[in-house]
């Protein structure tokens, strides 16, 4: 039976169930992200966006291919771009879990600011392209081929002043400083390796059946693509980030946990990319249905991020129920984007 067909009930059901089992080997994937991250010695950040980060944005990475491919280029995009949007605001949600400080004070650290930067000017250029004039090379827009190498050299430049730093943050009492556990680099690797490996599939496959189970229902509500893609599929493929970095919060691998938002994000603009090339319709960047709607999306986004790198480098201590004025922010500008976008008019920019 094909998921068109199924009654409501069962992607209820299938939502329900993925999310419960994401919930359990999330925790674990945390917890072995934590150990890979001191046997290796690469850090937390790296392993958060390397290792967390990537394998958590499987899901979100195929929805947004197999929307291209059935040129569905506004599901696409906004899944991308919505995706970093919730899960930025996600990790407002994680600072309710770090009772003792905000956790952007807590969780300091140079990689995951020069990580957020690097997201920043991604989003920038894939505004850019939205806004340049309809050109492609065999089908792809010229700022595909950009975003690739911005992304690459963002992650080089991220990894190398995590491992150099030219300026530390100060520590403070709050501070949770990233120290390998004793004993860490005795662990045996391979069988820790393939144990990541495996909660990382499971995860993979509920993500992905979430965001089928998403996608279903707002097929059937007749929602258009722009709000399908930045509500419910990104929403349901960036559940497996928020399960992981909750779970990295209460284990206290704190910068972990933000390196898996930021480093997750980074690697959504990827999806824009891997869109792009499977959009046999010309640059998917000017296909029908892309406008001002999904550039309402990418300014509510690039927002939500320059608000996290303030609180990032501001560092308060304090806030509102305990929370950084940034997570306060976040939450409040996300809710009031989502509540804005579906009376934004249809149609592209200029119109």
């Amino acid at each position: 039976m094909s998921g068109s067909t199924w009654p409501p009930w069962a992607d209820v059901a299938v939502f329900l169930a993925a999310a419960a089992v994401i919930a359990l080997a999330g925790s674990r994937l945390a917890r072995l992200g934590d150990r890979l991250a001191d046997r290796t010695g690469i850090g937390e950040a790296m392993a958060g966006t390397l290792l967390l980060g990537m394998f958590t944005s499987l899901p979100g990475l195929v929805a947004s291919i197999t929307a291209a491919i059935d040129g569905r280029a506004a599901l696409a995009l906004s899944n991308a771009v919505g995706g970093i949007a919730a899960q930025t605001a996600f990790l407002a949600v994680a600072d309710v879990f770090h009772r003792k400080a905000n956790l952007e004070h807590a969780a300091a650290s140079i990689a995951n600011v020069l990580q957020v930067i690097v997201l920043l000017m991604l989003l920038t250029l894939v505004l850019i392209g939205v806004a340049s004039p309809p050109v492609s090379v065999l089908h792809v827009s010229p700022i595909t081929p950009v975003l690739l190498a911005a992304t690459l050299l963002g992650f080089r430049l991220a990894f190398r002043g995590g491992r150099e730093p030219m300026w530390r943050p100060e520590r403070t009492e709050e501070t949770v400083v990233d120290l390998p556990e004793p004993g860490a680099g005795d662990e045996p690797l391979g069988p820790m390796i393939l144990d990541f490996l495996a909660c990382a599939a499971v995860i993979g496959l509920c993500g992905f059946a979430i965001a089928r189970a998403a996608g279903h229902f707002g097929e059937r509500a007749g929602i258009p693509e722009v709000l399908m893609g930045g509500l419910f599929t990104a929403v349901a493929t960036s559940i497996p980030e928020l399960i992981t970095t909750v779970s990295a919060v209460r284990i206290g691998a704190l910068t972990l946990a933000v390196a898996d938002i930021v480093g997750g994000n980074v690697f959504d603009v990827v999806f824009v990319v891997a869109a792009d090339l499977a959009f046999l319709g010309g640059s998917i960047f000017h296909a029908p249905g892309i406008g001002r709607r999904e550039v309402f999306l990418l300014g509510i986004t690039i927002l939500l991020n320059v608000i996290l790198v303030l609180g990032l480098v501001s560092r308060e201590r304090h806030g509102p129920a305990n929370i950084g004025f940034e997570s306060v922010l976040m939450l409040l500008i996300y809710v009031a984007g989502l509540a804005t976008l579906p009376f934004i008019a249809e149609g592209p920019l200029g119109s």
